[in-house]
């Protein structure tokens, strides 16, 4: 049967439509499915949904030629974390990780849209939008999938990169495992008095950690964690309201607030497929694995995914080959885990009973009394090797 394309992807957000760009930029012939429309250009005040890109990722995004709007992305260098009740305290610099900087925090409207705007000009990927699979069948050299606007394509590989409640994955019969941390998190985008913007912060709370996400200008994107009420509660707040909240809760090194330009909710839950492959088949980002957000990781490691199945498959002649799919999982599988196990971890020892939150505290005075173990951990968490030189 004549393949429609080598590479099928299925969802066309930031994780995607990244694989979507290094491979086609590689010279593969790639169909990306999506099932709204094409990203439109951001404007006006900042979206609610920021990540932060580190070092791996960032190599990643530049690998496929794709360029990032420095007006609207925001570099970090410096990391710093404590425990409001106890004297825990660390903080991380990027010179001292052997780093320029630990990475950019940008919308995630705006890198899909300079995806995008990437794939435009490879002539090898086709983008179909509008559109999403109803059914997939495999054969010894292809996976076909069958959309919702009476097309079907053929490939030799699929890829699941259609988020957490991934079509895909559940027509492969790929079952997952849940849990729910009991918490929501409130996001709310505001503009500062003070310029803070060469760091990002992180304050550790008996009901949740607060968070300071720096943005280009005074503006930055807090995260309140708390209970479901608390957090629906301040949700209804007036903008006024909420800003006062803030103020008063909030370290005083945020400072005042000229206003507040946006906010939501989202409930706090961990997600992990039980396999990330099938025959012809592979599922990376968030159709793999939801993280705890507290170490803003989680679109990362779905690049670190996406990174990973690109070199695997540059390197083979047939794309659905089943060791190098196997490869694929046992890598991947491995680095998702231990993330998982590291934001489990924070979350208990931060927001337990008075002993664990101790032991927190602990943790982090041992980490700055180390600057190897320090480097190590942020070399890591860039997604780097932590004990190469150079």
């Amino acid at each position: 049967m004549q393949r429609d394309h080598e590479v099928v992807i299925v969802g066309g957000g930031m994780v995607g439509a990244a694989l979507a760009a290094r491979l086609g930029y590689a010279g593969l012939n790639v169909g990306l499915i999506e099932r709204g429309d094409a990203p439109t250009a951001p404007s006006g005040d900042f979206d609610l949904r920021i990540s932060s890109l580190n070092a791996r990722s960032l190599a990643f995004i530049e690998a496929s030629g794709t360029e990032l709007p420095e007006a609207r992305c925001c570099s970090f260098r410096h990391i710093e974390v404590w425990n409001q009740d106890g004297k825990g305290h660390s903080l991380f610099s990027a010179e001292d990780s052997g780093l320029e900087r630990f990475g950019v925090f940008i919308e995630n409207r705006t890198l899909q849209y300079a995806l995008w705007e990437r794939l435009k000009t490879l002539p090898g990927v086709t983008c179909y939008t509008q559109c999403a699979p109803i059914a997939t069948l495999t054969s010894s050299d292809s996976r076909l999938v069958e959309l919702d606007n009476d097309k079907t394509l053929n490939a030799e590989l699929v890829v699941g990169a259609d988020g957490a409640r991934s079509t895909l994955r559940e027509l492969a019969g790929i079952d997952i495992t849940t849990y729910d941390y009991h918490q929501r998190a409130l996001i709310t985008n505001v503009e500062t008095e003070l310029p803070q913007q060469d760091v990002s912060w992180q304050c550790f709370t008996p009901t949740g950690p607060v968070s300071m996400l720096p943005l280009p200008g005074h503006h930055a994107s807090l995260i309140w964690y708390d209970s479901e009420a608390a957090t629906r509660d301040r949700e209804m707040l007036s903008d006024e309201g909420l800003k006062a909240a803030i103020e008063a809760a909030f370290p005083k090194r945020l400072g005042s607030l000229i206003r507040v330009t946006g906010r939501a909710s989202f409930p706090i839950k961990r997600q992990h497929a039980k396999r990330y492959i099938a025959k012809r088949l592979a599922l990376i980002g968030d159709a793999a694995h939801v993280v705890h957000p507290l170490a803003g990781q989680g679109l990362n490691i779905g690049l670190h995914d996406a990174d990973a199945l690109a070199d695997i498959l540059l390197d083979q002649r047939d794309m659905g080959d089943a060791k190098g799919l196997h490869r694929f999982e046992i890598q991947r599988r491995l680095a998702n885990q231990a993330m998982i196990g590291a934001t489990d971890s924070f979350h208990h020892l931060f927001t337990g009973s008075a002993p664990l939150r101790r032991l927190g505290d602990a943790s982090l005075q041992l980490a700055e009394r180390f600057p190897l173990a320090k480097r190590m951990m942020m070399q890591q968490a860039n997604g780097l090797n932590p004990f190469k030189r150079g």
